[in-house]
């Protein structure tokens, strides 16, 4: 064999040696990938100058303690009365510290809001996987059912990104009443098809099937995503659509994956709310 042969050889050997490795990493840390668990403090709300909130800690089914905000109806409901309920999901990079003044601007008036930080992120314990996330879930949608101003019945979930997954899982376990999305992707696979192609999908454990579970969903669905995102493809939030029948989905001009609140600015706002006050009442 020629010199160049041997080190063009050596080159391959290595090569493949180093994509092996690279295989066997991306197997083992996918749920480290998908769920990147920032960590951060959890303010106190009033600190923020957020009214009738306040910090709660809940301990899920698998025993992990979790940190998050109660914001109470604002204003409260009528003596005699139970006022509606949301639960929020947020993105797999955010924290409740991160999106408060999102919290704070998106609050919808005179309903209870509940966000949890999920396992392993802002303050709460554990590490993230699929099947805790939505253990996380079940927590959330337990300590608002649970809360004597709540009418369990009328509770929506919203869930942005990769929480669009853990909202949708709720609504297909929970009797939850309405689901909004930002940016849903379709299923776990399909997004590590487009970022990892390189890797076999035979590699992916992790499910996020958004698809089958919103074919599952029967209640009014509001969808928003930017036409210009290139981490979930706007593609993606309408197979999601089409796979919910969804109500409205607002495709936001120019919004990438990260800033639909911004650009979508006030019309963000009016459907959200409107929708929220329309399905809830």
């Amino acid at each position: 064999m020629s010199p160049i042969l041997k080190v063009l050889a050596v080159l391959a050997a290595v090569a493949l040696l180093v994509y092996l490795g690279s295989a066997i990493l991306a197997w083992r840390y996918q749920d480290r990938m998908a769920f990147p668990a920032p960590r951060s403090a959890l303010p106190q709300p009033e600190s923020l100058g957020i009214p009738s909130a306040q910090r709660i800690s809940i301990v899920t089914s698998d025993g992990v303690a979790l940190q998050g905000w109660y914001l109470a109806p604002d204003p409260p409901p009528p003596a005699g009365a139970l006022a509606p309920g949301l639960i929020w999901f947020y993105g797999n990079m955010e924290t409740i510290e991160g999106i408060a003044p999102i919290l704070a601007q998106f609050r919808p008036r005179g309903t209870g809001m509940v966000v949890l930080d999920y396992r392993g992120y802002g303050a709460s314990a554990g590490v993230p996987t699929e099947e805790g996330v939505y253990r996380d879930a079940d927590g959330a949608w337990e300590y608002l059912a649970g809360r004597p101003e709540i009418d369990s019945t009328r509770i929506a979930v919203y869930g942005r990104s990769v929480g669009s997954a853990v909202a949708l899982y709720l609504a297909t376990e929970k009797p939850i009443r309405a689901v909004i999305l930002d940016s849903p992707f379709t299923s776990g696979r399909e997004m590590a098809e487009r970022h990892y192609s390189f890797f076999p999908s035979s590699l992916v454990r992790l499910s996020l099937d958004n698809l089958s579970r919103a074919e599952q969903v029967t209640v009014p669905t509001l969808i928003f995503h930017g036409s210009d995102d290139r981490i979930t493809p706007i593609e993606m939030g309408r197979a999601v659509a089409r796979a919910v029948r969804a109500d409205t989905m607002i495709e936001i001009p120019g919004a990438g994956h990260n800033d639909t609140y911004a650009v979508g600015g006030t019309m963000y706002l009016q459907w959200f709310h409107e929708f929220l006050d329309t399905n809830l009442k």
